[in-house]
């Protein structure tokens, strides 16, 4: 078994409850965990045998693209779509971010995280 990790993935989205934020938007980090089988590639050295991290960025990148007023939807449906698109995950941690939030406060972020496992006969 074994993990790969994207950090701190910036984005600029529109996400929030707030008319504003639809509008206006924000800066937001992403980060991911993702484990799975590899053991393969780590022998083979090819692209085809592993988790290819760069899809993975993009899939970030293209659910945070879709507003929405709850991290939490942007969450679950990025966990979604790496099950769907990656068949070697068996688990997935995503982290948002939304820096700065508009909350009256001197706040550096508020963060929604969510696993998700694959369910399996392992």
């Amino acid at each position: 078994m074994g993990k790969i990790i994207l950090k701190n993935v910036r984005c600029y989205s529109f996400h929030g409850c707030l008319k504003e934020e639809s509008i206006v938007g924000s800066d937001y980090l992403v980060n991911l965990k993702v484990w799975g089988d590899l053991k393969k590639s780590a022998s083979s050295d090819e692209l085809a045998d592993t988790i290819d991290y760069v899809l993975l960025n993009h899939i970030i990148k293209t659910e945070m693209s879709k507003p929405s007023k709850l991290l939490e939807t942007v969450a679950q449906r990025i966990n979604e779509k790496i099950f769907q698109k990656e068949p070697r995950v068996t688990k997935s941690v995503v982290t948002i971010t939304k820096v700065c939030p508009p909350i009256n406060g001197d706040v550096e972020g508020v963060s929604v995280k969510l696993k998700k496992k694959r369910d399996s006969k392992f």
